[in-house]
């Protein structure tokens, strides 16, 4: 691990970000993850963070770090885009700053015009979604794809995000690198059944429950909550103490509700609806298997989440579930699209006879997945992208 060069003391690093002081999704969560290993790889580094959501500086977040955090959240959303480039603006060419680093790719064009007055290097990170929106199938802005191909790297969480944006936006191989995302080890872990969802949703503890944690919407019905809904009846007949849980709120609930009701899965299903933060680990606690057959996803920090859990998962095999999954070695990997498919895998894994010996050793799953993604890892990942995988290295000067 090559250490940071600068001709200053301290370099300085800015760090853009969507929100972070928030349950919202996948992308906070990774800001959040990214703040902290930037300032454990960088001890000596004055890091600034700059929130365009964030109403107030998250106090349990940043606090015990060297880090001064900026916001624009209390401006009224219309105004909100306009206040947040003129602080980005402000404060770099205030602070010349060595490293600028946005973990979404919408403030890449920002940045790009930014490298050009300030020289500081630009790396803008891309999960998936945030690039080609609820569609796989393409991307979402050519603006912001020009910028992408100027920066001096994109960091993509996974090979799949990094794939498609060599072989469909044409950005150039040796710009894009991959940066998976990471997770809390210490808030997930193995468990049992929590008697209190159990009373909730009226649970008995013998009875196999499939998990699928994913927001209700039409942007993200990629995530497969469908397909799993489909193969239910059938699922049923041969494992009748069956459960779904499917957590998550959004506006697509009335469709599915509707769903749930042509297929008279009314008894079978439960939309638990929004799930705080707090309990999160518990509802994965709750599962028998976690099942999101994907066809879209970046990366799923929720896989992760799941095995961290020691609960076998069922993913997609044509997105960067793949990645999370270690290639089907940590997971089963189903075509998202066949649905005789799923069926035989949740089958199998809920009678525990799936041929894949892992998915019945809780423990081994969760050391798979902390050995491949757990904090340590994540950390040596940035130090390897940020310190020693750009041409000048951070904080040298032209």
């Amino acid at each position: 691990m090559r250490a940071v060069r600068n001709s200053r003391s301290s370099p300085i690093i800015h760090i853009w970000v969507p929100d972070i002081d928030s349950a919202k999704g996948g992308i906070q969560a990774f800001s959040r993850f990214f703040v902290r290993a930037v300032t454990e790889v960088f001890p000596t580094a004055r890091v600034a963070v700059f929130s365009k959501n964030d109403p107030a500086p998250p106090e349990r977040e940043l606090s015990a770090r060297s880090v001064r955090f900026d916001c624009t959240g209390w401006w009224t959303r219309g105004q909100r885009t306009v206040a947040f480039t003129r602080l980005l603006v402000a404060n770099a060419l205030h602070e010349r700053p060595d490293l600028i680093v946005s973990t979404h790719v919408n403030f890449a064009q920002v940045g790009y015009w930014l490298r050009k007055f300030t020289r500081a290097r630009f790396a803008a990170i891309a999960h998936g979604v945030d690039v080609w929106g609820g569609d796989v199938r393409g991307f979402r802005a050519s603006e912001m794809l020009r910028a992408l191909k100027a920066v001096d790297r994109v960091l993509a969480v996974s090979n799949f995000t990094r794939e498609r944006l060599i072989a469909d936006a044409g950005l150039q191989p040796d710009r894009v690198a991959v940066l998976p995302n990471t997770f809390d080890e210490q808030r997930f872990v193995p468990g049992p059944k929590p008697h209190f969802l159990l009373r909730r949703f009226g649970l008995r503890g013998d009875e196999r429950v499939i998990l699928t944690v994913a927001r209700l919407a039409s942007a993200e019905r990629y995530k497969g909550y469908d397909q799993v809904l489909r193969v239910l009846p059938a699922v049923r007949r041969a494992v009748p103490s069956v459960r779904y849980i499917l957590a998550g709120a959004g506006p697509d609930r009335g469709r599915v509700e509707e769903m749930i009701r042509a297929q008279r899965l009314e008894n079978l299903v439960t939309l638990a609806g929004y799930v705080p933060d707090h309990e999160l680990p518990a509802f994965y606690k709750l599962a028998d298997v976690f099942a999101m057959p994907s066809k879209g996803e970046g990366f799923g920090i929720v896989f992760l989440e799941a095995l961290a859990s020691g609960k076998p998962v069922i993913a997609g095999n044509k997105d960067g579930s793949v990645d999370a999954l270690l290639g089907g070695n940590a997971g089963v990997l189903i075509d998202p699209d066949d649905l005789e498919e799923l069926e035989q895998a949740l089958i199998l894994t809920l009678r525990q006879q799936h041929p894949l010996p892992i998915l019945r050793q809780p423990d081994e799953l969760r050391k798979a997945v902390v050995q491949a993604y757990g904090f340590e890892r994540f950390k040596e990942s940035v130090a390897r992208n940020l310190a020693g995988g750009m041409t000048p290295e951070v904080g040298s000067r032209k």
